[in-house]
């Protein structure tokens, strides 16, 4: 098949009844490349995965799997298919939980875990860093602006104390550096903070599909070269007697270059109980969890 070029296709084709299952037999065999056990994880039949793929390449005008001496292999197209059909599962399937809302026009996302914890996210405006009281999050986006999004810029260098910085693997985001002030050295301590370096950003324990979408903000980032926030309410382990505590938090991400010109993914964390999200329960952090800015850098510039 030739490619077909994106936006091309007519635009009253008709959509399967069955997409969701088309969809996951897709994502499945492109995970496996093996239709055996791509069958068996989904309990289905060879005929039935082999129609809907035939389904989908057919819709998409471009075969999407080559077979190799027997075994599967993704397409140049079914490669750029593949996310955004992990993504479409991971929504349905949060939302299928109750798991996802919209206030205000944002996503709000929510779970109960296992653990008797819940988490609780959920986007807000841009402009919210300009009308908080909070000093971080505005001089962290005056500094990023005037830097152009240089991480190693003289503008940035009064922020990258209270940030954290990623560099995206094949294995997930990697912390690659970590601001002595940031709110994770204050919460669990400059000692065991330092030991996250070199880590993959973990996923909490709501299930694949809630972790892929709260891993969505990063990669967002990263594809817009831009940046977003959050407020976020959750219960994470403090003190060595392992017990959940109550946290309030609102995140920065920054969209930054590595001076090889490398995407850097920057986070900075400002806890506190000012957070803004609907269903959150009244107990919120204790206030000597506060974070502490102090008057140390904020208002430095170049």
């Amino acid at each position: 098949m030739t490619k077909t070029p994106l936006g091309s296709r007519a635009t009253d084709t008709q959509i399967p009844p069955l997409l969701y299952e088309m969809v996951r037999s897709f994502v499945m065999l492109a995970q496996t490349l093996n239709l055996s056990h791509a069958v068996a994880e989904l309990k289905s039949t060879r005929q039935t995965v082999r129609r809907h793929i035939a389904q989908l390449e057919d819709m998409a005008g471009e075969a999407l799997f080559v077979i190799d001496d027997r075994r599967y292999q993704l397409t140049d197209a079914g490669q750029e298919a593949l996310p955004e059909a992990q993504n479409i599962l991971a929504r349905c399937n949060v939302w299928a939980r109750g798991q996802v809302r919209h206030q205000d026009g944002m996503p709000l996302y929510a779970a109960n875990f296992p653990n008797g914890g819940n988490f609780y996210q959920q986007q807000k405006p841009i402009n919210t860093v300009w009308t908080s009281d909070r000093p971080l999050h505005a001089a962290a986006l005056k500094a990023w602006a005037l830097g152009e999004g240089e991480l190693d810029s003289p503008e940035f260098q009064h922020i990258r104390p209270y940030a954290m910085v990623y560099r995206n693997s094949p294995n997930g985001w990697i912390c690659v550096e970590l601001g002595e002030q940031s709110s994770y050295v204050s919460w669990f301590g400059l000692a065991n903070a330092r030991s996250s370096v070199g880590r993959v950003l973990g996923e909490l324990p709501g299930g694949p599909d809630f972790g892929r979408l709260l891993s969505m903000p990063f990669h967002e980032v990263e594809q817009e070269q831009n940046a977003r926030v959050d407020h976020i309410y959750t219960q994470i382990v403090r003190g060595p007697d392992g017990q959940l505590e109550q946290i309030c938090y609102v995140r920065l991400l920054l969209g930054c270059r590595f001076p090889d010109g490398s995407f850097a993914l920057v986070s900075i964390v400002d806890r506190h109980n000012g957070i803004d999200i609907a269903g959150t329960p009244d107990v919120m952090m204790a206030p000597e969890l506060v974070m502490d800015l102090g008057e140390v850098g904020l208002n430095q510039g170049h």
